[in-house]
């Protein structure tokens, strides 16, 4: 080989180093379709397409816009379970979390969907699926009197809020929250589990106003203090509004709202000022107060408007129906009269049923 032959050899060799082979007739020179040797490629080998026989055709891959996807099918089983009126969907969450509740004979568990061709079980009990449009919701205003546990049945016999509650063919009344048993005052009922769940939930920030009686040396500071913010066992806690209402001595009535519903936090925020709560009323719930006509112990089922308000309020879409007929709209003397022998004939039958117990 020449001396210049040899130059060139390597002035080719460096390129290939440096770009690579494609394009050139040495490495990678294979035309497409044949392999390195000249053959098709594919030929000879298992699995190759026989005469005759059609190709495959590869599968159509369905895109999904996960930003927008929804499952239009099912719906969570706590859910569910809350609209069919077996309690809120707190309760459905801790019930599942035990155990409690079954899908076509297995554990449900958490995050798991029904389409409503499952057989769901709570507690062994079959329960009737409903769907979203079937139910008309129902919401209720209780006054609720002191000394009633927010309790279905309390194993001391004690009087509960759902002892007067109207009987329902389907589903039951669930609480939208709870009050104390030395606590008085409006307590809202419904039979949608969802809206309950929402009304109550401190991401919709629904603002509850409560009268308050408290006992002790009031002064400007302790009032700023409970304004700004306090840290209680559970966190920090506040009230958005303080309205002073009068009193003498050292009793005072303050009217306070929050928009949260923690255990007792009314009575716990004035506590960590040093005064003690006497008496304590709820008297609001969202924009809508109780009606000074409604007796203690009474119950009034709201009309349509009403229940629509409070769907609106926390972003549920409105009702077309309501149970509630004209005439029963409006609470005047006459029918507050009968809710208060009403709720006195009740109590004597407690009373009496109570002396039968202990006898």
């Amino acid at each position: 080989m020449t001396v210049d032959k040899k130059k060139q050899a390597r002035k080719d060799e460096a390129i290939d180093k440096k770009y690579g082979t494609r394009g050139t007739e040495k490495k990678g020179s294979a035309k497409k379709g044949l392999s390195k040797d000249g053959t098709k490629s594919g030929a000879g080998k298992k699995g190759s397409a026989k005469k005759g026989q059609h190709k495959k055709e590869p599968e159509k891959v369905e895109k999904v816009n996960f930003k927008t996807a929804t499952h239009t099918d099912s719906e969570k089983v706590q859910k569910v379970l809350a609209r069919a009126g077996k309690g809120s969907r707190r309760e459905m969450e801790t019930m599942i979390s035990e155990g409690r509740v079954s899908i076509d004979g297995k554990v449900a568990f958490l995050g798991d969907r029904v389409n409503g061709t499952e057989q769901i079980r709570l507690d062994g009990h079959h329960v009737k699926l409903t769907a979203q449009d079937e139910d008309i919701c129902r919401v209720l205003v209780y006054n609720k009197p002191e000394g009633e546990m927010c309790t279905r049945k309390d194993p001391e016999g004690r009087p509960t809020v759902f002892d007067r509650l109207p009987p329902l063919e389907t589903g039951r009344w669930v609480a939208v929250g709870r009050l104390d048993i030395n606590t008085s005052g409006m307590l809202l009922f419904t039979t949608d589990g969802e809206l309950a769940n929402r009304l109550m939930h401190p991401s919709q920030k629904v603002e509850r106003e409560y009268a308050v009686r408290v006992f002790g040396d009031i002064n400007e500071a302790m009032l700023q203090k409970l304004r700004a913010g306090v840290t209680l066992e559970d966190g920090p806690a506040r009230f958005q509004k303080i309205t002073y209402r009068g009193g003498e001595g050292r009793n005072h009535w303050f009217h306070v709202v929050l928009s949260e519903g923690r255990n007792r936090e009314v009575r716990r925020l004035w506590e960590s000022q040093d005064v003690q709560v006497s008496r304590l009323i709820r008297v609001r719930y969202g924009d809508m107060e109780m009606q000074r006509q409604l007796p203690m112990g009474g119950w009034r089922e709201l009309a349509l408007k009403e229940v629509n308000y409070y769907r609106k309020l926390v972003n549920l879409t409105p009702e077309a129906e309501s149970k509630v007929k004209v005439d029963e709209k409006a609470m005047d003397n006459a029918k507050s009269r009968r809710i208060r022998r009403s709720v006195k004939k009740h109590q004597q039958r407690n009373q009496q049923s109570n002396r039968r117990r202990h006898k």
